[in-house]
């Protein structure tokens, strides 16, 4: 009788301690499939916010292009056409006064159509696809640097090799927000842009010794309605998966830009 009721309670334990263990094993499968749930949602999210910030980056690309089209082929021509009905105009026949006036006035045109053609260049990204990041921008930092009190000077590293097109006209795009952000509001008489490559990591430096920003003042800047440049800056870097970051001191300002530039051949 009592050999029986010891086995009994040691059945009911068993039976009790399998209880437990399939009700905790069963939490546990509840938890996991939870996170793998949730984990799965957060991805979901991240995969649309990541196209929705593409879609944008696109939209705004295929814009520049359309309007340097526009002033290339439309506004560039008016104003070469009405450049032509001036040179058509005898000076020689003029009075002394309207003569300045014209010289004047031929001079004024041909500074807007510089300018409309700097402008229409560096909206477009022909010079990306026919000469490389680098070159590019080798050629903007001369562009808007000439004739100006400030030093500009470029080190990068001509061991980065274009694998996608599309990222380095991202790359590009901040490299000249931010150098023109720089000319505007850091009163710098200095900049050098510099590169390195670092396996899959192109790692981009712009350094300038004037008042630039702190990595606390960017956050804060790009959330604001007159931070729209450093917001699209903010977009490019999250569709490049890469990071940015600010630091000033006494030495001067720089802007710390890395991305992984080389596709993985198995994803």
């Amino acid at each position: 009788m009592t050999s029986n009721l010891t086995y009994l309670v040691i059945l009911g334990i068993g039976v009790m301690l399998l209880m437990v263990v399939s009700i905790l094993l069963a939490v546990i499968y509840n938890q996991r499939k939870k996170n793998q749930h949730r984990t799965a949602l957060e991805k979901l999210r991240e995969q649309q916010q990541n196209q929705l910030i593409e879609a944008a980056v696109r939209s705004e690309e295929q814009e520049r292009h359309r309007i340097a089209e526009t002033l290339h082929d439309e506004v560039g021509a008016i104003l070469s056409s009405a450049k032509l009905h001036l040179l058509g105009i005898k000076a020689e026949l003029l009075d002394e006064r309207d003569q300045k006036l014209h010289e004047k006035g031929r001079e004024l045109l041909n500074d807007v159509i510089g300018k409309v053609r700097g402008i229409s260049h560096n909206l477009h990204s022909n010079i990306l696809k026919e000469f490389g990041l680098n070159e590019a921008i080798r050629h903007f930092i001369r562009k808007v640097t000439q004739g100006t009190i400030i030093n500009a000077t470029t080190a990068l590293d001509d061991n980065y090799q274009t694998e996608n097109p599309d990222n380095d006209i991202s790359m590009y795009r901040m490299v000249q927000e931010l150098v023109n952000n720089t000319l505007k509001y850091a009163n710098a008489t200095e900049i050098l842009i510099s590169s390195t490559m670092d396996g899959n990591e192109l790692n981009l430096v712009i350094f300038h010794n004037g008042d630039g920003l702190t990595q606390e003042q960017f956050e804060e800047l790009r959330y604001q309605k007159e931070g729209l440049g450093l917001k699209n800056i903010q977009n490019r870097i999250i569709l490049l998966k890469g990071m940015i970051h600010f630091t000033k001191g006494a030495e001067g300002s720089r802007i710390n830009i890395q991305v992984p530039v080389k596709s993985n051949q198995h994803e």
